[in-house]
């Protein structure tokens, strides 16, 4: 996989920001904190004493969470979709699918994802699948993890301004201390960030989107705060998949 880039974020938001912020083990609360936009004169970020606490920028029903099982065709294991599933703002599914395959699969994952040949067989096919995707989550801003793996098992592209991808976000990879091109598996963010277990008990796709979902959530006005002040909180996706952003 491709190094991650990190998105040149205003010089102005680090400004007073020292060395130790970011080379320090800092719990999220606090830098999540760091990050909000200050209120202050002068354009200096403090952490206040009471906690910032802006406006939703957008309603509920904006936004959608993703995710996908994949199965894998031949030598190579090229990720073929499987299974769909796409949420609400509250974690109700909207969309859950199976996949028929368009090339052999090599690789069904059984272990891991539950999936046999006669699983798939009688699926709805890809495009129809594919149709369905594309209509829901346009206009959405979509949330998932690694989403450029998603949008490119889908066929899809999306506007990158509509992404909140929880892999990427920077206060989560600082607060763990994660370096450039390392990606923290999903199970480790919700572990180390909300004190929970996640796939137990085999790989399913609307619990991923629930619990990517739930982590956007934990934070979602210093999120949407930070790109309404004009900068990006996320690191850039591998520039293999730059054709599924728009």
């Amino acid at each position: 996989m491709a190094d991650f880039i990190t998105y040149p974020l205003e010089e102005s938001y680090f400004s007073t920001f020292t060395a130790d912020v970011w080379n320090s083990s800092i719990p999220l609360p606090q830098l999540l904190a760091m990050f909000a936009p200050s209120t202050s004169q002068g354009g200096s970020h403090q952490v206040a004493a009471v906690p910032w606490r802006p406006s939703k920028p957008f309603p509920p029903q904006r936004y959608i969470a993703v995710a996908a099982q994949v199965v894998y065709h031949g030598i190579s294991r090229l990720p073929m979709v499987a299974r769909v599933t796409l949420t609400d703002y509250r974690g109700n599914i909207v969309f859950d699918s199976f996949v028929r395959p368009t090339q052999p699969v090599s690789d069904y994952r059984t272990a891991q994802t539950g999936l046999t040949p006669q699983t798939l067989a009688a699926a709805p096919p890809f495009p129809d699948v594919q149709r369905h995707v594309a209509q829901f989550i346009r206009g959405k801003i979509v949330i998932g993890y690694a989403l450029w793996q998603f949008l490119s098992v889908m066929g899809l592209s999306h506007p990158a301004i509509d992404t909140r991808d929880t892999a990427l976000f920077l206060p989560f990879r600082r607060s763990l201390r994660v370096r450039a091109n390392v990606m923290l598996p999903l199970v480790t963010l919700v572990n180390q960030l909300m004190g929970r277990n996640y796939g137990l008990h085999g790989e399913f796709p609307e619990e991923e989107a629930r619990a990517t979902l739930d982590l956007f959530r934990s934070c979602e006005q210093v999120w949407e705060g930070i790109i309404a002040s004009g900068s990006w909180p996320c690191a850039l996706p591998p520039e293999a998949y730059a054709n599924c952003f728009t």
